[in-house]
This record gives structure tokens, C-alpha cells and sequence, in this order.
């Protein structure tokens, strides 16, 4: 017959062997899951397949769980010391497992839900039962849940295991109070795992993008709604109004203000590196070269072949590597940006439910009536987020930082690279340039002589090229234009006479609608409303507006044909010259102005019978006849290189020239 004794020492010999083998049978199941299915599942290459939703951390897990059987069995061999040894090893693993078993807990859900659809989709569930069936056959597993709930299982398992060594460990035992220690500090994970998932709960509910219309909006309201949100803007007010005083979280504010920081630090770096992009390309791009010139094969062409190079090859090749090294870096910061953004998200639409929350969150003990149902939800939502927050912003800003500081520094490994493949080629081309070898010193002072050389031939042809103009063929006015500008000389002299430069088509009131090269008088510098560009016309009959930008001095050309003579003018008025005219000489009494004007065609015209003739646009032409032979003046007989037809008279345009002497290219 077994004693009492016995029995409870026996039981506690079973209880500590169960401890050990279902954690080695855990083990070997994780690493299964690990190794053969996860990594089977790889080779497929599903694009469907989201392996890192179905697995999360396992790896963690496994390592973690690798270590702790190992020192579990280790404790084999302490006899009597065993039960304190395993007690100690609860103890120290305790916040390796916490942490490592949360987070696959709190992704556990999200697990299942991948292994429902993939349920529902008959070729991702015929690949993963033949995953199941080819690397675990001896499990019977019909699902991947079979494996992925084993964690969740085994973490909460830890708990009752220890309390059964305890229920068969007698009081006075020297392991007794460590065991206790142990099973607190088990359930005190559990309770911190389970805690951590419904805040992990919290923040993503209030971290999905919820996009209503203004219909879905308007539906949600009602007198609920309507009284919880006149109540939490209340408080809002009373808060920002002193009435209420604020509760500071410094904790939370200094976090945030950091992660802030982070943000903006993001931000500015993509916003530098996008107009590091942009000013590279621009100075890459060959400028200088951008239409292909007629220089013979030299210097200049071999510097349009390395700035094509350089815009074509070498910069491409930068922008395609800039993907490749960052690709690993910053996709995991982007994933902890979305989180954390959208974590901020969850807490501050939770802010947005009023101060009360961070209020209620600090009376101790609760009134009774103080606190409604709504305001106890929003406070607790509150402190769910917010624990969340604190816990996991130092890690995200440490990593963050970390994560930037790799990016900047393959940014910069990057433009080192760039600089030597662009100082390698240039190189190369300088050894074929003519002047390569020449010694730096030598080498700029024939390009100060060169610059200096180029730049007295520029001068020079400049100078020529303003001291000379095109003689173009003129021809003098018919009489009614001739009457015109007479008449406009007589009333208001020749120093008022301006030429149109542009057609004119009035917009306003008391505007003018005018044509390229007609001669108008100047009444006024200045409208009715003082703007001086705008000024008052004489067009020879109708008076109104021009704009002043499109109207230039008229020079008349001196001319000693019968009938275009006038009397004298005043002495006051002083008589305009040509800038060919010489100052010695003799100002004659009276004075005769015929206006240059040339006729040439305003658009091209080809010839569609023999009796017209055909023009190109701004080929100047000889007017013979205004009219065809029945008296239309919607033909004119023109001569042009010699040859004599008609053409559409619309098609020609009277514009003003001035005599001068003639001009020839500088030799």
C-alpha cells in the first residue's frame, strides 16, 4: 500500500516529467512548423500566400522555446534542487516569453482569419494539404490551425502545469515558495499577454479607415450620438477654458513630440532626395548640347559623347540602384510608420471623445453617478491606447532612428559610387582630349586667351552689326495714304506721328482697332483714368485708345517729289532727321516727308491659273494695281522676282521701313 507521502511524491515526479516532454513534443512541433511547412510553403512562391500574417514571430518563439528546454533539461540532473532549479528558470524566462508570446497572440486572429479564406479558395487549399501531406503526414493535421494554435495553447498551458507541481510539493518544502513565486510570475505573463491583446484590439479598431459618404454620416445620427458629442465638446470647452483643469501625460507628450520629430525628419529627407534627383538630372543633362550641332569631330564632340553618356547611362543606372538599397530598409519603416501612424490615428480620435477621458482616468476611487457608462468606455479605451502607445514608441523611435541612419548612409554610399564612376569616365575622355596632358597653369591661361579672343570678335561684330541694317526696297504710298499722313503732319506735326509696331484689336469702349504699320497722331500720353499705357489717338478720322507698348516714332524720309511738299513749320517745332542726315547740313525752308512703307505678302500663296503668281510669306512685293480688270479689290496685280500675276489682296500686308545706307556682314 502506497503511503500518502508516496503518492504526492509520485505525482509530483509525473507532474515535473509532463513539464518536460510536452515542452520537448512543443519544440518539435514549432520546429516542424518552422522548417518543413513554412519553408515548403516558401518554394511554391504563392503570391496569394501571406506567410508572414500566418506565422508572425514563430521564429522568436522557437528560439526562445529552444532555450528554455535546455534548461529544463538540465534540471535532471539537480535531484533534489529540480524543483527549485525550474522555478528559478520560470523566473528568468518570464519576460522573454512575455514578450515574444504577445505579439504571436496578438496576431493569432488575424492568422485565423488568413486560414478562413484560404478555405474558400480551392487551389491555395489544395497546395497547403499537400504542404501538410508531404512534410507531416504522421500528424494527421487536415489545417494549418492545427500548428498555429500550439503557441496559444502552450503559453497558457505554463500556468497549470506549475500549480500541479505545487498541488503535490508539500508546504514545508524548501521549493514551496519558489514555485508559488513561479506560478504567479506565469499567470502574471498571461494576464500581461491577454492585457496587451486587447489593447492591440483597441488600437486597430480605431486605427481602420472607415470611409462614409455624407449619406452614411447623415445615418449615424441620432439623439445618442448627437447628446454624447454636445457632451464630450462641453468638456472640450470647459478644458481649453481653465474651468477644468487639463491632466498632463509627460510620459506620452515626450514620446509623441519625438515620434513628431521622426515624421518630419521622413518627410524632409524624401523632400531633399526629390530635389537632389531633380538638381542632378538637371546638371547632368548636356545643356550645352541639347540640338545636334555641325562641328566637325573635336574637342566639342567629345564633350557632347560624355554628357550623353553621362545623361543617358550613368544617371539612369543611379536612379534604377536607388530602389535596390533602400528596398530592404525602408520597407520595414514603412510598415512601422503605417503602424504607428495609424496607432497616433487611434489615439487621437480617442482624444477627439474629450478631455474627460484622460479626467476620469485619474479619479480614484469612481463616484457613484460621477461617471457614465459612455465616459468609462472612452476612459478605458483611452488607457488601452495609451499604455500602447508607451510601450512601443521608444521602440519604434529607436528603430526608426536606426533604420534612417542606414538610409542616409546608403544615400551617401551611393553619391560616392556616382562621383567615381563619373570622375572614371571623364578620365578616360580627358586622355583623348588634345589639350589632356597639357599642365593645369598652362592649360587655363590658353583658355583665358582663347575666352579673351572670342570675346573681341563678338564685341566687334556687335559693333558692326548696330552700325549697319538691311536696305529693303521701298515703295511710296498710294494717294490715299499719302492724304492721310499729310493731313495728320499738318494738324499735329511730324514729332506727334507714331507707327503701329502690331495689330491692335480694341476690347474696351473708346478703343481703337488698328493694323500693323498705319500711321496714327498722338493726342494724349494718358487715359481718362491717368494710366499712362493706354494713350489717346488721332488714327486720321476715328479717335480712341491704343495701348502705348505697340506704338513706335514715326521717321518720314526726305524726298524732292512734286506734290508732297508743305509750308514751313514754326520755328518751335523741330523738324525730325535721319540718323544718316549730316548736322552741317543746311536746314532748307521748306521741307518734304514722304513716309517708306514697303508692301509685302502676310501669308504664302501658290498660283492656281497663269494669271496669278505665286508668294511666300514676308517676300516683299510690288503693288502695280490695287484692283483686277473688273474694278475688285479683292485682287491686286503685284510684281514679284519679275514675274507679274494677282493675289488675294487680304493676303498682303503694308508695313514701314526706313531708308538707310546698306549693310554687309563684317569681314
Amino acid at each position: 500500500e502506497v503511503m500518502p507521502c508516496d503518492r504526492m511524491e509520485l505525482s509530483q515526479r509525473l507532474a515535473v516529467e509532463e513539464l518536460i516532454t510536452t515542452e520537448a513534443s512543443y519544440v518539435h512541433n514549432i520546429q516542424l512548423c518552422v522548417s518543413d511547412i513554412r519553408a515548403h510553403l516558401q518554394k511554391k512562391q504563392l503570391p496569394d500566400l501571406d506567410l508572414e500574417g500566418l506565422f508572425s514571430n514563430i521564429d522568436d518563439i522557437l528560439h526562445v522555446s529552444r532555450r528554455f528546454l535546455k534548461g529544463l533539461e538540465a534540471t535532471a540532473s539537480q535531484e533534489d534542487e529540480q524543483l527549485l532549479c525550474i522555478s528559478t528558470l520560470f523566473q528568468e524566462f518570464k519576460e522573454e516569453m512575455e514578450m515574444v508570446y504577445k505579439i504571436y497572440c496578438a496576431s493569432y486572429e488575424h492568422a485565423l482569419l488568413l486560414v478562413e479564406s484560404y478555405r474558400k479558395d480551392p487551389r491555395l487549399q489544395g497546395e497547403i494539404l499537400e504542404t501538410l501531406s508531404t512534410t507531416v503526414p504522421h500528424t494527421g493535421a487536415s489545417d494549418l490551425s492545427f500548428f498555429l494554435v500550439m503557441p496559444v495553447q502552450r503559453v497558457t498551458k505554463y500556468p497549470l502545469l506549475l500549480g500541479k507541481i505545487l498541488e503535490n510539493t508539500p508546504a514545508s518544502a524548501s521549493a514551496h515558495a519558489a514555485l508559488q513565486a513561479a506560478v504567479r510570475a506565469m499567470a502574471q505573463a498571461n494576464a500581461n499577454i491577454n492585457e496587451y491583446k486587447r489593447r492591440r484590439e483597441v488600437a486597430t479598431k480605431y486605427a481602420k479607415a472607415e470611409p462614409l459618404t455624407l449619406r452614411g454620416r447623415l445615418a449615424r445620427l441620432n439623439t445618442h450620438s448627437i447628446a454624447k458629442k454636445t457632451t464630450r465638446l462641453s468638456r472640450l470647452l470647459m478644458h481649453e477654458a481653465g474651468i477644468v483643469a487639463k491632466t498632463e501625460d509627460r510620459e506620452y507628450d515626450d514620446l509623441e513630440e519625438k515620434f513628431q520629430y521622426m515624421v518630419s525628419s521622413v518627410a524632409v529627407l524624401k523632400e531633399n532626395v526629390t530635389s537632389y534627383m531633380g538638381h542632378l538630372e538637371a546638371f547632368l543633362l548636356p545643356t550645352p548640347h541639347k540640338w545636334e550641332l555641325q562641328l566637325d569631330e573635336g574637342p566639342a564632340q567629345q564633350y557632347h559623347r560624355f554628357a550623353e553618356h553621362l545623361h543617358h547611362t550613368v544617371f539612369p543606372e543611379f536612379v534604377s540602384a536607388l530602389p535596390l538599397r533602400f528596398s530592404s530598409r525602408v520597407t520595414p519603416k514603412h510598415h512601422a510608420h503605417n503602424f504607428c501612424l495609424g496607432t497616433a490615428g487611434a489615439g487621437s480620435r480617442v482624444g477627439q471623445q474629450g478631455p474627460q477621458s484622460r479626467q476620469c482616468s485619474h479619479q480614484q476611487p469612481y463616484e457613484m453617478g460621477s461617471v457614465t457608462y459612455d465616459e468609462e468606455a472612452a476612459m478605458n479605451t483611452y488607457l488601452a491606447i495609451n499604455a500602447l502607445l508607451v510601450a512601443e514608441l521608444p521602440q519604434f523611435n529607436r528603430v526608426a532612428l536606426q533604420l534612417l541612419g542606414q538610409i542616409l548612409r546608403s544615400f551617401s554610399a551611393l553619391q560616392w559610387d556616382l562621383a567615381a564612376q563619373v570622375l572614371q569616365q571623364a578620365e578616360k575622355e580627358l586622355e583623348q582630349m588634345p589639350h589632356g596632358h597639357m599642365p593645369l597653369p598652362s592649360f587655363w591661361k590658353m583658355v583665358e586667351d582663347t575666352l579673351q579672343q572670342s570675346g573681341a570678335q563678338l564685341r566687334t561684330f556687335c559693333q558692326t552689326f548696330e552700325t549697319v541694317t538691311p536696305s529693303p526696297v521701298t515703295q511710296p504710298l498710294n494717294p490715299a495714304e499719302e492724304r492721310k499722313v499729310l493731313s495728320l503732319v499738318s494738324k499735329h506735326g511730324p514729332d506727334k506721328l507714331y507707327q503701329v509696331t502690331s495689330n491692335i484689336s480694341g476690347s474696351r469702349d473708346l478703343d481703337l482697332t488698328l493694323q500693323r504699320g498705319q500711321i496714327v497722331a498722338l493726342l494724349q500720353s494718358v487715359d481718362t483714368k491717368g494710366n499712362t499705357n493706354r494713350w489717346l489717338v488721332d488714327a486720321g478720322g476715328p479717335r480712341g485708345f491704343v495701348p502705348a507698348g505697340k506704338l513706335q516714332p514715326y521717321c518720314p524720309v526726305q524726298s524732292q517729289q512734286p506734290g508732297m511738299q508743305m509750308p514751313a513749320l514754326e520755328s518751335s517745332t523741330e523738324r525730325r532727321q535721319h540718323s544718316y542726315a549730316s548736322p552741317e547740313a543746311p536746314r532748307p525752308e521748306v521741307a518734304t516727308f514722304t513716309p517708306a512703307f514697303q508692301v509685302v505678302a502676310g501669308f504664302s500663296f501658290a498660283a492656281r491659273s497663269p494669271q496669278e503668281v505665286s508668294i511666300q510669306a514676308g517676300q516683299p512685293v510690288v503693288v502695280l494695281e490695287s484692283h483686277d480688270k473688273k474694278g475688285s479689290k479683292e485682287w491686286s496685280l503685284v510684281e514679284v522676282n519679275g514675274q507679274r500675276g494677282y493675289v488675294p489682296s487680304s493676303y498682303l500686308v503694308t508695313v514701314p521701313v526706313q531708308d538707310t545706307m546698306g549693310w554687309s556682314l563684317p569681314v
